[in-house]
């Protein structure tokens, strides 16, 4: 489908990106440790259509168990705007509410909301085709 360009970032703005991404995103409510304590939605691309904008130097990361989801949050405010994840190393997850609001300059968006278990994530893994949106 065809691509939108979207801008988005932390709550205090020193964190910002640009990230091509259909009008009507797919995203997904995962239940794993991190997502459901952060109440995370989130939708995936490709890391080639991810740009940071601003604030790489403000950025923090964290990972936990197997270390290969890596967790990028604002060091002033605190927010994780976006995450590489564990099922999709080639790309970049962004979480949905820290894209600007729709406006004159920011194009709207749809969410269709699927649901991934997070706490069952190989058997999950195997379920669905989530790897498979990190793909140009």
């Amino acid at each position: 489908s065809e691509l939108t360009l979207f801008q988005g970032g932390c709550h205090c703005r020193q964190v910002r990106f640009q990230v091509q991404a259909p009008q009507n995103l797919i995203c997904w409510q995962c239940n794993c440790s991190i997502c459901n304590m952060k109440q995370n939605l989130h939708f995936i691309v490709p890391k080639a259509r991810f740009r940071l904008t601003m604030g790489e130097q403000c950025l923090s990361q964290y990972s936990f168990n197997t270390h290969r989801a890596k967790h990028f949050f604002c060091k002033a405010c605190g927010i994780c705007s976006f995450y590489i994840p564990r099922s999709n190393p080639d790309g970049v997850a962004v979480t949905v509410y820290c894209l600007d609001k729709p406006s004159d300059t920011q194009p709207d968006f749809n969410v269709k909301i699927h649901q991934f278990d997070g706490i069952n994530w190989e058997q999950s893994m195997n379920e669905c085709s989530i790897s498979n949106l990190s793909k140009l």
